[in-house]
Formats: C-alpha cells, sequence, structure tokens
C-alpha cells in the first residue's frame, strides 16, 4: 500500500521525536536528510543510512523519528521505528517500520535544496529592520560579506562565509536566483539561528539563518525555484 505514495529515491527528512544536544551545545530536534533505498514486502522501509561530514550516522535500533517524505505525488510524513541497520549491495541502510499512519501535509517552505550560490550580508541594526518591515529602509549595500549559499529553503538557507555573524542577530543579505526568463535578486532580511567555525578550515564559518518579513509571494518564488532544480535533478539522473 505505502508504495502507492512512496517510491525508491524519495528524499526525506528525519527528525528526532525527543531532543538531543546539537553542534551548538544547546538542546533541540536533530533532522538528518537521505533518501528511500527499497520498499520491502512486509511494508518497512530501507532508507540510506543518513551521513554528517563523511562518516555515517549509527542511528539507534529501537528509536523513533518522525519522518517528511518527500515523494512525487507530494509530502506526507509518519512516525517510524528503526528495526535494523544492514549493509545491502554495498549500501549502509535503515530498516524502518512505520508506527503511525502515512498521510500528506503541507510543509513546502521547510524543504532544504543543497546547491552553491554566491551571496553577501551584512548586519542590520534595529532601525534598519524596523524600516524594512515597514517598506521604508533605503538600502545601503555597503560592507557586505561574501558567502556561498549551500542549502535553501522557502524558510531560511544555511551558507559558508569568513565572516562570522553573530547568532540572533538580524542580517541583510543578497543572493541571485536562476528563473526560466533570467536572474531573479533577492533582498532578504533573516534571522541567525546558528553561527560557528567549520571544523578544520580556520576562519571559515557556517551560518543557519531564518528568513523574517518575508513576504508570500517572495517565499513561493524560492520555493519554486528549489522544486523546479529538483524536477531537473531527477529528468538528468542526479536525485537517486
Amino acid at each position: 500500500m505505502i508504495e502507492k505514495f512512496i517510491s525508491p529515491g524519495d528524499k526525506l527528512e528525519l527528525k528526532s521525536i525527543v531532543s538531543v544536544v546539537l553542534p551548538d551545545g544547546t538542546e533541540g530536534v536533530k533532522t538528518y536528510r537521505t533518501s528511500v533505498y527499497d520498499i520491502l514486502d512486509d511494508g518497512r522501509l530501507e532508507l540510506v543510512m543518513p551521513m554528517e561530514q563523511t562518516k555515517l550516522v549509527l542511528l539507534p535500533i529501537g528509536g523513533e523519528y518522525d519522518v517528511c517524505f518527500y515523494a512525487h505525488k507530494g509530502m506526507y510524513r509518519a512516525d517510524v521505528r528503526i528495526a535494523d541497520r544492514r549493509k545491502v549491495n554495498g549500501i549502509y541502510v535503515l530498516v524502518v517500520e512505520l508506527v503511525s499512519n502515512l498521510h500528506k501535509f503541507q510543509r513546502r517552505e521547510y524543504y532544504r535544496f543543497n546547491c552553491v550560490i554566491d551571496m553577501t550580508a551584512r548586519a542590520m541594526t534595529r532601525q534598519e529592520c524596523d524600516a524594512f518591515v515597514q517598506g521604508h529602509m533605503t538600502v545601503l549595500e555597503e560592507n557586505m560579506a561574501r558567502g556561498v549559499i549551500v542549502d535553501i529553503s522557502g524558510g531560511g538557507t544555511r551558507f559558508v562565509s569568513r565572516h562570522k555573524f553573530e547568532e540572533g542577530s538580524t542580517i541583510l543579505m543578497r543572493f541571485c536566483l536562476p528563473t526560466a526568463e533570467n536572474e531573479r535578486a533577492f533582498l532578504l532580511a533573516a534571522k541567525v539561528v546558528f553561527s560557528g567555525e567549520i571544523e578544520n578550515r580556520a576562519n571559515e564559518y557556517e551560518v543557519r539563518v531564518k528568513f523574517e518579513y518575508i513576504d508570500t509571494a517572495t517565499r513561493e518564488q524560492i520555493i519554486k525555484f528549489i522544486f523546479d532544480e529538483e524536477r531537473k535533478n531527477r529528468k538528468n539522473g542526479k536525485g537517486r
């Protein structure tokens, strides 16, 4: 039955149901991104074992996770329990069983698309934030630090920069996304939710931000870019 909705190769996010210690030292929910490897005859799923910094993540047998599947017919979620870990045809997989019904839901803005996009950013003052919200801000693109966006969603981005942005601060960021006709420039405010030096890469920082004060039309344009790119990747065989 599940194969009517989920297919091998579909991408997914595994989110821990209980809080864990995150890389920044705080407690929160950990999310892993991976894909469906196979669907077994008994209804269980084989998921490609997630990786972090080229290392396999050995999620515990018996652990329960909230899963969001990004399938060709839409997005579905369910709670799963890890039943086994094994190697199949040279691929390390997690065998999971559903512990709740699969149901469809809308969360497109949170799908993170891996990419390499040049961007610039700088910190904003409180007065600039207030003016930005009211649409009265005259944008000064001075002293902008360079960076590279490595994943993007309708909700925010993760980027790498040689400039350290303070957690909790609001930044102004500019980047361009290609469209069917040309490139569209985005100038957005974003809140820094994490900023940390990258291991073994001196003076390089990973920064995660959440878009602030973003209107629905702009968010939808970012989401459309993501889904268009995903469609191209699947067509070119890069989504598996």
